[in-house]
């Protein structure tokens, strides 16, 4: 070896003039112990489209390159729980995109799931589930409603990408939730267009048990919103064909700023619309297990 040894840097330097694989594959020689399946398909697959990109391959031949990392409904909620177990639990990978891949997407897109979530900036989804670009397809707005745009969003999803399952996403704290339970001589003070919005989330509030701990009561006028919103989906001609053909699944969430976490809401009993007689005070974090 002596004066021709090369070091590991030199060979880093190298790998990476060809697209970015160098760190994923170093990464899961490295720590072979705990690398998983998904990361070995992650860096095979990054593999061919640095390959696709040598050998000249068309923009549209890239585009067809990439697949999404779920093929059903049962898939992309397994996808989604293992990805905010990572997070809550600080083992996130935060994947990122080499340039050949951000290529790769370019023509084309693959989410694996359909996610209208609320505008909260604590609310980050790609982070909360341990995505990277491409993965998810998430519409945004003020108390997670269903209303003409984010309908039109989750069409989209659901009729021209490779999406598996909707996720209705609500989360702790939900300033919109919260302006709801309000007095409606109160409610009636914002403009038009936030009155408008908050009326869709008026039902959902308006019927929930009286509980005296306000963070518990919050939780539970989130929740109740969140089943609403799954209803009002589910009643869409559109999307009740996609759940009846088993393209896509119609799910709830519950996501808890202060943990981390993410509740998931997928039965009928789950997300059957709580009336003043009980509540859902003891939901258990499956998927934590």
């Amino acid at each position: 070896m002596g004066d021709k040894k090369i070091s590991r840097r030199d060979v880093c330097r190298g790998l990476l003039s060809f697209g970015g694989i160098a760190l994923a594959a170093g990464a899961v020689k490295a720590q072979d112990t705990r690398a998983t399946q998904p990361v070995v398909e992650a860096v095979l697959e990054d593999q061919r489209v640095i390959d696709a990109v040598k050998r000249g391959a068309t923009m549209e031949e890239m585009a067809q390159l990439r697949e999404p990392i779920a093929k059903s409904p049962q898939e992309a909620i397994r996808a989604l729980k293992s990805g905010n177990s990572r997070f809550f639990s600080g083992t996130a990978r935060r994947p990122e995109l080499s340039a050949a891949e951000r290529r790769s997407q370019i023509l084309a897109q693959t989410p694996f799931a359909v996610v209208l979530s609320c505008s909260d900036s604590r609310v980050p989804t790609e982070i909360v589930f341990d995505q990277g670009l491409g993965n998810l397809f998430i519409t945004r707005v003020a108390g997670n409603v269903i209303d003409t745009g984010t309908l039109g969003s989750i069409e989209y999803g659901i009729g021209h990408l490779k999406s598996h399952v909707v996720v209705v996403l609500g989360h702790e704290g939900c300033g919109a939730v919260k302006a709801a339970l309000l007095p409606p001589e109160e409610r009636a003070r914002e403009t038009q267009s936030i009155q408008a919005l908050l009326n869709s989330i008026v039902p959902a509030v308006s019927k929930i048990p009286k509980i005296r701990d306000e963070k518990a009561k919050m939780r539970e006028a989130v929740i109740s919103n969140v089943r609403l919103q799954v209803q009002n989906l589910k009643k869409n001609k559109f999307v009740q064909d996609a759940i009846t053909s088993g393209k896509i699944a119609v799910i709830g969430a519950y996501y808890e700023i202060t943990s981390g976490a993410v509740d998931f809401f997928e039965t009928d009993e789950d997300l059957r619309i709580a009336t003043t007689s009980g509540g859902d005070f003891s939901r258990w974090r499956g998927h934590l297990a």
